[in-house]
């Protein structure tokens, strides 16, 4: 796992600026993912336990817009330019350097988890582990959005993303290992991709046990 992680740190660090800048407003042209965020924000806000992390919160945006959208949220972040970009973009959040398998975060503390793409570069074996590690910080009824790239195959799909190696699952494969970790998937949306990579984009809701 850690060779991995290292590969993926050193990436993303290496284009900060760039990525922060594709992405910043991205989600204004994605209407789907842009309304998924909102519709977890509200559940989570009905839990009544405001307290989110955005898991691989890259630059911050989307932890801004969690904290726009009446959520304690922070955001988390394996890469360290990546916690410094979004220190200095928002410095009212809170950001801190975390590796996803390890979240520092006590047990069942928050009311929801973003992980927006942000797990689509961990190898197929180390999946269980990260969503095991989600389900942990969830207080009982929290709820955990994971956004992804998904295929119509049986298995997951390795591809060269632009900043480093990742993959795409099969939706319902997803789900099974978020149930396994005891999170319960009960809304889902895939639709075609803005890009010409060609995989779906999947949004999975899921509540834990």
């Amino acid at each position: 796992m850690v060779e991995h992680q290292d590969e993926t740190r050193a990436a993303y660090d290496g284009v900060v600026e760039l990525y922060a800048s594709l992405f910043a407003d991205r989600l204004e042209t994605q209407p789907f993912s842009r309304n998924m965020i909102g519709i977890f924000a509200e559940l989570v806000r009905g839990t009544g336990n405001l307290r989110a992390a955005d898991v691989g919160c890259g630059p911050g945006h989307l932890t801004t817009m969690l904290h726009d959208l009446g959520l304690d949220a922070f955001g988390l972040d394996l890469s360290p330019a990546m916690v410094d970009h979004a220190r200095r973009a928002h410095p009212a959040l809170q950001f801190d350097e975390a590796r996803m398998e390890a979240l520092p975060v006590e047990d069942g503390a928050l009311g929801g988890v973003l992980a927006h793409y942000s797990m689509i570069h961990t190898p197929p074996g180390e999946l269980p582990a990260l969503l095991a590690e989600q389900a942990r910080v969830l207080a009982p009824g929290g709820l955990l959005l994971a956004s992804f790239f998904a295929t119509d195959g049986p298995e997951p799909v390795r591809f060269d993303h632009k900043v480093t190696s990742a993959y795409s699952w099969p939706a319902d494969q997803f789900a099974e290992l978020l149930d396994r970790a005891g999170l319960v998937t009960f809304a889902r949306l895939l639709h075609d991709p803005a890009s010409e990579r060609g995989f779906l984009d999947a949004h999975l809701l899921a509540r834990l046990r």
